[in-house]
C-alpha cells in the first residue's frame, strides 16, 4: 500500500494528524466489522495490530495479513488452537485457553486504538513511566486520574481534539476489558467511534465489577499455564519486572508466538 502500515506511519515524519488517526480507527473498525458480521463464514483475524493495518494513498485503512485468520460458522463461538499472534496484542483468554473469537480481535483493536492515541507500540507504553509491562494498568490509572493529556502522542502537540481523544480512549478501554463477554462487538465499536452510543455503553460498563477493579493481572490469569506464565507475568504483572528478568522480558516482547495455526 502506498502509505505503508499504521505502525510505520506512526514512526514517520511528519506525524499523522489527529483527524487522520481517527479516520484510520474508524476504517479499521469497519474492516473488522465486515469480517466478523458480514462475511459468511465469519473471519477471525487473530493478529490485529498496527503493522497489519495498511494505508492507501488517501490514508484509508485496510486490514491485511490474514496468515493467522480462521473461518468460523456464525453459530460457532470460538476456535481453539495453539497460541499465536503478537505479544502485547493478545487477549488474556486466548493466552490462558487457546480460544480465539471475535472478542479476541476486539481486544487487539483496543490496543491499536491506544497506539493511535499515544504514538507508541504496545510494548513501549509502560517504559516511559518506569512501569514496563503494565501498559493497560498505566492507561487505566491515567484515565481514572483524568490525566488523558499524558497519554497523547507528543508529536501532536496541542493540535488534537481533547473530547475526541477522551472518547477514543473510552472505546479502547471498553475493547480491552478483561472478560470477553464485556467487550463490545465491532459493529458497536464502529457506532461508538462515529459518535453513537458511547455514553450509554460506558455507563453500563460500570454496572458490573469487572471493569477496573476485577481486571486481575494477566500474570494471575495465566499462572497455571506452564508454557506461558513467565512470559505473561512479564507482560502484564501488576508489580512490573524484576531487574534480573528485565533483559529476558524485553526479548520475549519482540518475539511472535509460534505453533500450529
Amino acid at each position: 500500500m502506498s502509505n505503508g502500515s499504521v505502525a510505520s506511519r506512526l514512526k514517520a515524519k511528519p506525524a499523522l494528524d489527529w483527524s487522520t488517526r481517527k479516520k484510520i480507527a474508524i476504517g479499521a473498525a469497519r474492516g473488522l466489522f465486515y469480517l466478523h458480521e458480514q462475511c459468511d463464514p465469519k473471519i477471525i483475524h487473530r493478529d490485529v495490530k498496527a503493522a497489519n493495518v495498511l494505508l492507501d494513498e488517501f490514508f484509508e485503512a485496510v486490514v491485511g495479513d490474514f496468515g493467522l485468520a480462521k473461518l468460523l460458522n456464525h453459530e460457532d463461538s470460538h476456535v481453539t488452537t495453539a497460541v499465536r499472534g503478537t505479544v502485547g496484542h493478545i487477549a488474556p483468554e486466548y493466552l490462558s485457553t487457546g480460544q480465539s473469537s471475535e472478542k479476541t480481535d476486539v481486544f487487539g483493536f483496543g490496543i491499536l486504538l491506544l497506539e493511535l492515541i499515544t504514538g507508541m507500540r504496545a510494548l513501549e507504553f509502560g517504559k516511559t513511566v518506569s512501569q514496563k509491562g503494565a501498559m493497560l494498568e498505566w492507561v487505566r490509572k491515567l484515565h481514572k486520574e483524568m490525566k488523558v493529556e499524558e497519554l497523547v502522542d507528543r508529536e501532536l502537540g496541542t493540535t488534537y481534539d481533547r473530547i475526541e481523544v477522551g472518547e477514543m480512549l473510552q472505546v479502547a478501554l471498553l475493547c480491552t476489558q478483561f472478560l470477553p463477554a464485556h467487550r463490545p462487538k465491532m459493529s458497536e465499536v464502529v457506532q461508538m467511534l462515529e459518535g453513537d452510543g458511547l455514553a450509554e455503553r460506558w455507563a453500563a460498563s460500570h454496572n458490573h465489577s469487572h471493569f477496573y477493579h476485577a481486571n486481575m493481572s494477566y500474570r494471575s490469569i495465566t499462572s497455571t499455564d506452564a508454557n506461558g506464565d513467565n512470559q505473561t507475568k512479564h507482560l502484564f504483572g501488576s508489580s512490573g519486572f524484576d531487574d534480573e528478568d528485565d533483559n529476558h522480558a524485553l526479548d520475549s516482547f519482540a518475539m511472535e508466538l509460534s505453533g500450529p495455526r
